[in-house]
């Protein structure tokens, strides 16, 4: 997910993405433990989402 994607959502729609993104994130986890993905490099850019969302709303909290 982009930033620039991130920026136009509302608070509470954060909030809903960041849990989606959060359980999409631990399952792929738990899909690399039992197998190893055939794109690893997937986690990586979900985990940056995360990031990503987490501080656009801490952003706003603070503003």
């Amino acid at each position: 997910m982009k930033q620039s994607e991130i920026k136009e959502l509302s608070v509470a729609e954060l909030q809903e993405k960041l849990s989606e993104v959060k359980k999409s994130y631990s399952d792929l986890k738990l899909a690399h433990a039992i197998s190893p993905l055939e794109n690893p490099i997937q986690l990586r850019s979900v985990r940056r989402s995360v990031a990503r969302i987490a501080t656009e709303l801490t952003k706003r909290d603070s503003q």
